[in-house]
């Protein structure tokens, strides 16, 4: 028994051109040769001049509309980074990992070639956001914005932060972290790499304010 000879063109093929599937996955999905398909898709064409044309726009991902909390969450995030120097992870606080949820969905748009301009032109002014940041990667980025931080504090003229004694919001933040770090090194925890920086930036980290007689505060 013979086969049925295709119809040129054959009508499932340009169907499927139209909707944007190219000629080759086309060949493979029907287990037909690419010349075939290119010869029925060519024949297609001058029936149809607007095919081509049709399967360009079909295979190009339209991008999505910017939202109005969309727009908010996107500013959330510029200020989360800002402050953090890195950008939100899972695993934090719900606020933080409904910020690294919605950057998720807009590193799969980019993939997809469907992110709105108006997210791509703010967010890629952040160095790598289109990469999937580990907890590592986060806590790497803050550890390197909390040097960063105290050196500033100190530069300003201020004396080694306070981690308890002390109603200063900011001072407290740093000094629990440089608390924390003294506390790493004694430990034998504090990598060489970390002490080696904090030896650099911020000399007599581990000494911390002179004492000043039994009342002194470190």
């Amino acid at each position: 028994m013979t086969q049925a000879k295709r119809p040129t063109p054959y009508p499932e093929w340009v169907l499927m051109y139209r909707k944007g599937i190219p000629a080759t996955k086309i060949a493979a999905m029907s287990g037909t040769a690419q010349s075939v398909i290119r010869y029925h898709l060519a024949t297609a064409a001058k029936q149809d001049p607007g095919l081509r044309a049709a399967h360009r726009a079909a295979a190009t991902p339209v991008p999505k509309r910017a939202t109005g909390p969309g727009q908010r969450n996107l500013q959330k995030v510029l200020a989360f980074y800002t402050a953090e120097g890195r950008l939100p992870v899972h695993r934090r606080s719900q606020r933080e990992s409904a910020l690294a949820g919605w950057l998720v969905r807009r590193r799969q748009e980019a993939d997809n070639g469907r992110l709105s301009p108006a997210y791509a032109d703010a967010l890629d002014a952040i160095p790598g956001w289109r990469t999937y940041p580990t907890k590592r990667d986060a806590d790497a980025a803050r550890w390197k914005q909390r040097l960063a931080e105290v050196s500033a504090y100190l530069a300003a003229g201020n004396e080694f932060p306070r981690h308890n004694k002390t109603d200063d919001r900011e001072e407290r933040t740093l000094g629990v972290w440089l608390h924390t770090q003294r506390i790493d090194y004694r430990a034998g925890k504090l990598t060489q790499a970390k002490e080696a920086q904090l030896n650099e930036i911020i000399p007599g980290w581990r000494q911390g304010r002179p004492r000043r007689g039994v009342n002194s505060r470190q």
